[in-house]
């Protein structure tokens, strides 16, 4: 996974209440595989009946073909738990989408692939969509000091967990996070073997 320590970009508002995950990966383009669920996430949105794009949609606006950033609705990516939702958001160029909710599965899924998905007050998040439409100017996400800055100059505080914050910072997933505490592990095992020797007769490693 890649780190993320520092993200300057600018952002694209998509202040859109309850998107959610079916919305961003239709189940059809799921089946057609991931360059095609790229290519057509949020379908119901970007598009219109006839395939064209909805020149209506800011997905769609070329002022933020390159945003690295997503400042989104509430109860952002609700509905099933797909993953597939964040492969889409991640290949559109998002490492960092911000809004006052998320679906809870989505958000752990974002984590999971290298993006970080902060919750900031709805009025926060207002003010960042304000100053994204306003023009083009980059905004920053500091995860190492978990703080939004705007290109006005305004920063909001956002909380993540250590462990999520390691895992940005040093481009861990989950197993890799665990495999760096083999040694603790393996201590813990060594003495609960002595413990509870009954817990490892079916594996065949009991204490001697």
């Amino acid at each position: 996974m890649d780190r993320l320590v520092l993200l300057e970009s600018t952002a694209l508002p998509f202040p859109v209440d309850n998107v959610d995950t079916d919305v961003i990966t239709p189940i059809r383009r799921i089946l057609e595989g991931l360059p095609s669920m790229v290519e057509h996430a949020f379908e119901p949105l970007r598009f219109a009946a006839d395939g064209s794009l909805n020149p209506a949609c800011a997905l769609n606006d070329p002022r933020w073909k390159d945003a690295g950033i997503l400042l989104a609705g509430r109860n952002f990516g609700c509905g099933s738990s797909r993953e597939t939702a964040v492969w889409a958001v991640r290949g559109m160029g998002f490492r960092c989408v911000i809004a006052p909710s998320f679906g809870d599965i989505f958000r752990s899924n974002c984590f999971k692939n290298g993006v970080v998905a902060i919750v900031l007050a709805a009025e926060q998040v207002t003010a960042l969509v304000e100053e994204a439409r306003a023009g083009t100017k980059r905004f920053r996400v500091d995860v190492e000091r978990c703080e939004v800055t705007a290109p006005g100059g305004r920063t909001f505080a956002f909380e993540l967990s250590p462990l999520r914050r390691e895992a940005l910072l040093e481009g861990l997933d989950d197993l890799a996070l665990t495999l760096r505490r083999s040694a603790a592990i393996e201590h813990f095992e060594d003495v609960d073997r002595v413990r509870r020797p009954w817990v490892y007769l079916a594996s065949g490693r009991v204490a001697d």
